[in-house]
């Protein structure tokens, strides 16, 4: 007499894999911690902190309105460049002694330093400006690039600081706001060269013009247009259009 047969216990269901975020996600998000992108408490993007704060913005004005004074001062390029490279440095010392991360002061430190090779070898004062011009470019390249491919930069970074993720390219209307909103961006940098490069051009009759906008188109005007871009971008409230709860509701069809 056989036994009657046990029936199998039921598998239970593997959990299910989570999939994993996409390579470009991943890079946008290294992309906004490195740039410094930072939240308020209520959700918005707080500007002048992701631009630095002051010290930040101190480390990328200082250098060159050093370099300007020292060389109205002397009209000798040596020891104006020796003047900017050493205030660069002193920023890196105070975050050394603020224990803070030296990135930023590192690459301003670098950048300067670039910028007084140039200006050294070449003999002339303005081309101590000379290397923002190719930065600048190179971010309007890359930005008009990520637009045409439909991955705008102000969406990879803002959509990360909303917590949108990726999501955004699913919706035309935000892959449409994000696409305006790197425009802006791409709109300042390209002003920066419509106002300086002339100034660079006229050689050292116009350096003290060319310091002075760079000075104010440098991180005041790239606030503005972080923020004008971040507004423009601002997601439409998904209850915009629901009814509110004191609207009555509407009768059913099948009601007689």
């Amino acid at each position: 007499m056989t036994s009657p047969q046990q029936p199998e216990p039921s598998k239970q269901p593997e959990p299910s894999k989570q999939p994993e975020p996409s390579a470009v996600k991943g890079l946008a998000e290294g992309y906004a911690a490195k740039a410094g992108l930072h939240r308020t408490h209520d959700g918005r993007i707080d500007v002048l902190k992701s631009a630095g704060g002051i010290q930040g913005i101190a480390e990328s004005i200082v250098p060159g309105l050093v370099f300007l004074i020292a060389f109205t001062i002397t009209r000798d390029l040596t020891p104006s460049l020796v003047a900017a490279l050493a205030s660069a440095a002193v920023f890196t010392v105070v975050r050394l002694v603020q224990r803070r991360p030296l990135t930023q002061a590192l690459a301003g430190v670098v950048g300067v330093g670039i910028s007084a090779w140039l200006a050294n070898t070449t003999g002339k004062a303005e081309d101590f400006y000379l290397p923002g011009f190719f930065t600048n470019t190179a971010y309007i390249l890359a930005m008009v690039i990520s637009i045409a491919i439909k991955w705008p930069v102000a969406g990879l970074l803002f959509g990360i600081i909303r917590n949108e993720g990726l999501d955004w390219r699913k919706d035309p209307a935000r892959l449409k706001a994000y696409r305006l909103g790197t425009w802006i961006i791409v709109a300042v940098l390209v002003l920066r060269l419509i106002v300086q490069v002339p100034l660079y051009l006229m050689g050292e009759d116009g350096l003290a013009a060319l310091a002075t906008t760079r000075l104010i188109m440098g991180a005041p005007l790239y606030i503005l247009g972080v923020w004008i871009a971040w507004l423009v971008t601002r997601p439409v409230p998904a209850d915009a259009d629901a009814p509110t709860s004191d609207q009555p509701p509407r009768p059913s069809s099948s009601s007689a």
